[in-house]
Parts: structure tokens; C-alpha cells; sequence
């Protein structure tokens, strides 16, 4: 049995390309950081809609514009194993890759292209500052933007809440021709699953409940170089042409321990067969 290839690959970020949660970062430098850590863990279990609390959170964290941006190295210092050289390939092979986030767009941003991504496919959520706070007259003449500007507010949108997801993908994706899959470990990610054609459930930095009972493919493994299984297929593995053969191997001897969970049974009738008909059983 044949397995397409997606051609479209949606990453979500934190907690799913790097093993943080930025805006938790954030809170635990202003000493708030179960408080808020607590909020973002039922936010992304679905226990209460993230619109709910996302203004709440950035308030309370009250950050500057050199903190938000530090963000960006932090991301780098904690990437998932595998992320960036998963991306490579992957662009290498001809998908095209995006990353959709509920994290802050400046770092997200910055992270996304240090991956490889291209940034005209990276969205997240953009914020404000109060530029009549701290040292606000350093840097104003030369037009350059000063770190010690203070949190104003978030720019509300599709990425702000719990199911906003979707409709960014959809926008992404208009016009556009191939199937598509999304990586993440959230429900809003989850939830998300309607605007692809698969989603695959990542658990390797913390398991989602709701996301580990309901993904049709869930993957629990630190290592993201499964997903090139289900993105590339079982066949594109076999080539013996890959810049980097040492990830393919990793990816075939994953996939054959079972690293992907398939909850759908069609699907996972699907690809066993392909993989059986690549690989062996």
C-alpha cells in the first residue's frame, strides 16, 4: 500500500521545536513562574480557553523588549533533538515547512529561521511596548528600538486563543496544492487537526492527556526524526542518497521500535503496510 508524502509540515514551537514555554521563561525571571506555569499548563491541556489568559499573563509578567528578545537565545540553548536537522531534510526534500505559535513573534520568529524556516511561514503573536517606560529617551533619535521599553499589550488574534489555529493554516495553505500535516503537542494544536490532512501529536517535552488520547498518530520519543516517516514517507527512507544518512537511520530505527502511536486504525493499516513493503515487518 502506497503512503503520500504531505507536502505542507506545521510546526508548533514551544514545547514542540524548543523544550520550553517562552512565556513561562518570562515569569520565571519576574519570579512568577508557577503561578503562570500553572495557567499555561491548563491553557494547553484545554482546561481553560487561552484567550482566557494570555493578556493576564503578560500583565502580570510585565516584561521589556531585551527580555522578550532573549527569548530568541533560549529557544536556540533548548531546541529538540533532532528539530533543526529534521527541518533541513525536509526542506531539502522539497516540503515546505511553517511553524504556527501562540508564543511571542520576535523570538518565535528569530528561532523559527535559525531552523531553516522561511519566515514568510512563521506566525505568532505580536506585541506592543510602552515607550515612555524606562530609559525611554535612549536610542529615540537614532530610530533604535530600546530594550527597556515595557509590555503594552498583545496584538489579538487567530493565535491568541484555543482554536485559532485553523484558520491560519487554512490562510497559509490557500492556493496552495499537497497535503498537509501538523506537529504539535497542544490542544490548540489538537484542535487545529481539522484545517490538515493528518496531525501528529508530540509528546516528547510533556504529554497532553486530551492530545495523547485523541491524536490519530501520537509520538511520546525526544527525538522529532519520525516525523520524516510520515511526512516523507516509508519509502523516500530507503534512498541511499541523503545528505544526512545518520538522521534516516535514527528516524527507520525509531519507527521499527514504535515511536508513532497510531490511534486511527485505517491509518495505521496504511503505513505499516507501506512501511512493511520499504522496510520489512
Amino acid at each position: 500500500m502506497r503512503w503520500s508524502r504531505y507536502t505542507h509540515v506545521f510546526f508548533d514551537c514551544d514545547s514542540t521545536l524548543t523544550t520550553v514555554e517562552g512565556i513561562d521563561v518570562l515569569a520565571a525571571n519576574a519570579s512568577l513562574g508557577e503561578r503562570v506555569k500553572e495557567l499555561t499548563q491548563a491553557a494547553m491541556d484545554g482546561l481553560i480557553d487561552l484567550d482566557e489568559i494570555y493578556g493576564e499573563r503578560l500583565q502580570a509578567i510585565n516584561a521589556t523588549r531585551g527580555e522578550i528578545r532573549a527569548l530568541r537565545e533560549v529557544y536556540k540553548r533548548h531546541t529538540v533533538e533532532d528539530a533543526a536537522a529534521v527541518v533541513n531534510m525536509l526542506m531539502a526534500l522539497g516540503h515546505q515547512l511553517y511553524i504556527i505559535s501562540g508564543g511571542l513573534y520576535e523570538p518565535v520568529k528569530e528561532f523559527g529561521v535559525s531552523l531553516g524556516v522561511p519566515p514568510e511561514h512563521i506566525r505568532a503573536v505580536d506585541v506592543d511596548y510602552d515607550k515612555l517606560a524606562g530609559k525611554w529617551w535612549h536610542g529615540r533619535e537614532a530610530g533604535i528600538d530600546n530594550k527597556e521599553d515595557r509590555y503594552l499589550d498583545y496584538r489579538k488574534g487567530a493565535l491568541a486563543v484555543s482554536d485559532g489555529k485553523a484558520d491560519i493554516i487554512k490562510q497559509l495553505l490557500s492556493g496552495r496544492s499537497g497535503r498537509s500535516l501538523l506537529v504539535g503537542d497542544g490542544t490548540s494544536d489538537l484542535q487545529a487537526a481539522r484545517a490538515v490532512d493528518l496531525f501528529l501529536g508530540y509528546g516528547g517535552v510533556v504529554v497532553r492527556a486530551a492530545v495523547e488520547r485523541d491524536a490519530p498518530v501520537f509520538m511520546r520519543c525526544p527525538s522529532l526524526a519520525p516525523v520524516l516517516a510520515l511526512a516523507a514517507g516509508p519509502a523516500m527512507l530507503c534512498k541511499r542518497d541523503h545528505a544526512n544518512p545518520e538522521l534516516v537511520r535514527k528516524a527507520i530505527e525509531l519507527v521499527t521500535s514504535g515511536a508513532l502511536e497510531f490511534r486511527d486504525e485505517p491509518l495505521r493499516v496504511k503505513f505499516e503496510s507501506a512501511w512493511a513493503a520499504n522496510h520489512g515487518s
